[in-house]
C-alpha cells in the first residue's frame, strides 16, 4: 500500500486528478477513505465541482459556493432528482386507470422531469428501472430523445443494459372524422403497439409525434396504456 501511494504522489497533480475524476462516485468516496493522500484529493472541492458540472452542465447553484462545498451541492442535487423521480412515479400511478393514462397527465409528468433538468445519467438511474411501470420508462425515453438529443444507438444500448428495451406500450388516438361532401365521417381510432427500442430508433416516430402534440387540431384524445399485447385486436394492428 505504501509503495502504491508513493507511486501516485510522484505523479503530476493533474494526472491524479484525472484518475480520480474518472471514477464512479461510490468508488471515489471509497478511494478517499483509503489514505490521507487520496482523502485530500478525492474530497477536494475541485473534484466535486468537476463531477457536478460534468453531470449537470446547466446546473447553477442559487447559493455562493463559499457557503456550501461542491460535494454537498452534488449530493443535494442527486437526492433532489431522486425525489422528483419518485414523485413522477407516484403521479403516474395515481393518474392511471386500468394501466391506462390520458395524454394530459402524461405530459404533466414529462414537464416535472423537464423542469428539474434531468441529465442522461439521472434518467438511467431513476427512470430506467425494469421494476417500474413501463409508462415511467416511456417518459424517460421521450425526454432523452426530444430534450437531451441522445443518439438512437446510444439510447438503445442503455435500454438494453437496463433490460427495458423490449417493454411495450400501446398509444391510441382518436381523430376527428373527415369532411366529405359536406358531411363529417365517423371519428377514427388509431393505435400503435410499440417497444421502447422502437421509439429509441425512431421506427415509430409518428407515435412520438402524437405524444409530443397531445390533443391538438384534429386529435380528440390520446391514451397511453401498458396493457398486455394479447388484449389488442389483431385486425387493428396495422391501422394507419
Amino acid at each position: 500500500m505504501a509503495d502504491s501511494i508513493s507511486f501516485f504522489t510522484s505523479l503530476p497533480e493533474d494526472i491524479n486528478f484525472k484518475i480520480a475524476s474518472l471514477l464512479q462516485v461510490r468508488d471515489l468516496c471509497a478511494l478517499g477513505c483509503s489514505s490521507k493522500f487520496w482523502k485530500q484529493l478525492c474530497f477536494s472541492d475541485s473534484i466535486w465541482y468537476h463531477l457536478l458540472t460534468h453531470r449537470w452542465p446547466l446546473f447553477r447553484s442559487p447559493l455562493s459556493p463559499n457557503l456550501k462545498t461542491w460535494k454537498r451541492l452534488y449530493f443535494e442535487r442527486h437526492i433532489e432528482l431522486g425525489l422528483r423521480a419518485v414523485s413522477v412515479e407516484r403521479f403516474l400511478k395515481a393518474c392511471s386507470r386500468n394501466e391506462s393514462l390520458e395524454v394530459g397527465d402524461y405530459l404533466q409528468a414529462f414537464e416535472i422531469i423537464n423542469g428539474a433538468r434531468f441529465g442522461f445519467e439521472d434518467i438511467q438511474r431513476f427512470l430506467f428501472k425494469p421494476e417500474m411501470n413501463v409508462l415511467v420508462n416511456l417518459v424517460g425515453v421521450h425526454y432523452c430523445i426530444t430534450n437531451l438529443g441522445i443518439p438512437g444507438d446510444n439510447l438503445l444500448e442503455v435500454l438494453r443494459t437496463c433490460e427495458i428495451s423490449n417493454r411495450h406500450v400501446c398509444v391510441k388516438w382518436w381523430k376527428l372524422g373527415r369532411w366529405i361532401y359536406g358531411y363529417r365521417g365517423r371519428d377514427e381510432l388509431l393505435f400503435r403497439w410499440v417497444s421502447l427500442a422502437d421509439l429509441a430508433t425512431k421506427e415509430n416516430e409518428s407515435v412520438l409525434g402524437v405524444l409530443r402534440r397531445g390533443t391538438v387540431l384534429e386529435v380528440l384524445r390520446v391514451q397511453i396504456s401498458a396493457v398486455g399485447h394479447k388484449s389488442i385486436p389483431w385486425s387493428y394492428q396495422d391501422a394507419q
